[in-house]
């Protein structure tokens, strides 16, 4: 035996200190790590390995029924993230190696700690805006919406047609931006670093426009309870007309520079595929659950506001794979802007909030001239107004899929209870499924394709 060889062997043997252990501890998430194998059960075992995503109760499985067999001496445990450039946020995956092949992986979640879903309970309605916008921050006016449509419901009224039309505009528009996004960012994290520059370019097209109408590029707290905060401003269909002629044109430069481009089809042609069996049993929704061949879209399948009223595709691919993903969302934003262009030419006249003096603020020029204006403003801004009983579900189909809020209401001015059902924490149970017996290179390529924020999942 080498020296070194007999080293390597007395540091093997050598205990951990106690410090070590104590600050081993403090790190430890507990539950969410992946453990080695010898200390794993059966059932968390094949979850964590891809081979089943639902277990009927009382079914025991056997280990060596799966593909992958290695004793722990030839694998390793290795973290990807959570500080990493290509886990899209504070995303944390623990994966077991094989050379370069992943055995089996674990997303390990919770380090943004953001606690929005409790800290609505100390908002009141007219506030609560404010709150949401910020999980999804890549798609806030989707959080606004669902956010209000719950809220709307509890109260019991509608809203104006004018009204619904333009959250109907706004959420379109942000599906655009949030996809051209993930189309600059999935770019960039399989090293087409023209794509990070040219989606960029396309989405402050959009952005520039939310910030004429809403004051904001993010955040916007513009989709409120009984419609919006400001109607559109003067030559808002001039701005939007030149957004659906420039895109299009653009996408297609996308197409023709990534979809037949031999090195990225080699990175995402078959990579992290997922059966429609297996992403319905682990709850997948949006660009995933389409990709994989369920024509699934709450737009189409539950309508909303006015999809019923227009025409578009919910696009569906079968392959199910990271490639499939990548060619529903550049669909999407065709289909978007298909439905933009109908938007503009259904857009009504009328009111843009509903004229409710219990909900609504008087108009800014009321304010210096009334008494009783200043009064009212006043107290809806600082007491907000009472919601009666009830609990409502209400979802939306965001970029990432199926947004739901589930709302309890006590009467008061604040939420008694609120939940969000966010498409980001679910989808990522996916990811253990796709990843498994890919190479390591390739796990960068399937955490993009899931497009998570972690705003939305650490909430």
């Amino acid at each position: 035996m080498s020296s070194n060889d007999s080293t390597q062997d007395r540091e093997s043997k050598a205990p951990v200190s106690v410090a070590a252990q104590e600050r081993a501890d403090e790190t430890s998430e507990g539950l969410q790590e992946l453990e080695p194998r010898s200390e794993t059960g059966s059932e968390e075992l094949a979850v964590e390995m891809g081979g089943a995503v639902q277990l009927p109760e009382g079914v025991q499985l056997d280990v060596n029924d799966f593909d992958f067999e290695s004793s722990e001496d030839q694998t390793m445990i290795i973290n990807m993230g959570p500080q990493h450039p290509s886990t899209h946020g504070v995303l944390r995956i623990m994966m077991e190696l094989e050379g370069e092949t992943v055995l089996r992986s674990k997303p390990v979640v919770g380090y943004l700690h953001t606690g929005m879903e409790k800290t609505a309970e100390e908002l009141t309605y007219v506030q609560g805006c404010t709150n949401v916008t910020r999980m999804d921050y890549l798609s806030p006016l989707s959080n606004e919406l669902v956010f209000s449509l719950a809220t709307e419901a509890l109260l019991g009224f509608e809203v104006p047609e004018r009204a619904t039309w333009i959250r109907m505009l706004m959420c379109e528009l942000n599906r655009m931006s949030s996809h051209l996004m993930w189309m600059a960012t999935n770019g960039m994290d399989l090293g087409a670093t023209s794509m990070m520059i040219y989606g960029f370019r396309e989405r402050e097209m959009v952005l520039a426009f939310f910030e004429k109408v809403t004051g904001l590029r993010m955040n916007h707290n513009y989709i409120r309870a009984g419609g919006v905060a400001a109607d559109l401003p003067d030559g808002w269909e001039e701005d939007v007309a030149l957004i659906c002629d420039t895109v299009p044109g653009r996408l297609d430069e996308y197409d023709e520079l990534l979809t037949a481009q031999p090195i990225f089809r080699e990175r995402t042609d078959g990579v992290g595929a997922l059966s429609a069996e297996d992403a319905m049993a682990l709850s997948a929704t949006g660009p995933i659950l389409r990709a994989s061949g369920v024509a699934w879209d709450l737009r189409r399948s539950m309508p909303y506001l006015f999809y019923d009223a227009v025409d578009f595709d919910v696009v569906v691919r079968s392959e199910g794979d990271t490639l499939a993903r990548y060619e529903v969302r550049l669909e999407e934003i065709r289909q978007s802007v298909r439905i933009v262009r109908q938007i503009l030419e259904k857009m009504p006249l009328g009111d843009y909030r509903v004229q409710d003096r219990k909900v609504t603020p008087p108009p800014r020029a009321r304010i210096d001239e009334s008494m009783e204006a200043l009064i009212h403003h006043f107290k809806i801004f600082t007491e907000g107004f009472k919601v009666p009983e009830g609990e409502v579900y209400v979802a939306v189909e965001s970029p990432r899929g199926e947004l739901g809020c589930y709302m309890v209401s006590d009467g008061r001015s604040k939420p008694y209870r609120m939940h969000i059902r966010g498409p980001s924490f679910v989808n990522l149970q996916s990811l253990p499924a796709m990843m498994r017996g890919g190479l390591m290179a390739d796990a960068v390529a399937v955490i993009s394709s899931v497009d998570p924020v972690m705003g939305e999942v650490d909430r």
